[in-house]
């Protein structure tokens, strides 16, 4: 199974008057460590685009575990716990700055054609990149 761990520092913007960082920010987490987690197998997303495929999110769970605060720096580590098909799932785990588990969550993505907007399976390319870690 593929993972990956991606480093962010709360920012003061990101936070509520709790100083807690607000719910809203943690589905921008995931879009970022997501994201980076895939340049980091050389996927770039906008190149996947270029080819004509886009990448919606079907579905976003977020569970809070404990808060995050200002100037903390998270962890999410991103994982894929299977290899894609039509969609693509990813799960996070954050951690604070204690090493410590305060937020685990997942999204659902399709792959669809940017022109007919149908859902395709997605490019040789990248299931080449991703076959490694899901043979047994």
């Amino acid at each position: 199974m593929f993972s990956f761990d991606y480093q962010i520092r709360v920012r003061y913007g990101e936070t509520d008057q709790m100083g807690y960082v607000y719910y809203g920010n943690y589905a921008q987490y995931y879009e970022t460590a997501r994201v980076e987690s895939l340049r980091s197998l050389g996927f770039i997303y906008k190149e996947l685009e270029e080819e004509g495929i886009m990448l919606p999110v079907l579905e976003n769970h977020s569970y809070f575990l404990g808060p995050a605060r200002y100037d903390e720096l998270l962890t999410i580590r991103t994982t894929i716990p299977e290899m894609p098909g039509v969609k693509i799932r990813f799960r996070y785990e954050i951690f604070n700055d204690k090493e410590e588990l305060i937020h685990k969550g997942d999204s659902t993505l399709a792959f669809i054609n940017m022109k007919s907007g149908s859902p395709v399976r997605p490019p040789g390319h990248i299931v080449e990149i991703l076959k490694p870690f899901y043979q047994e």
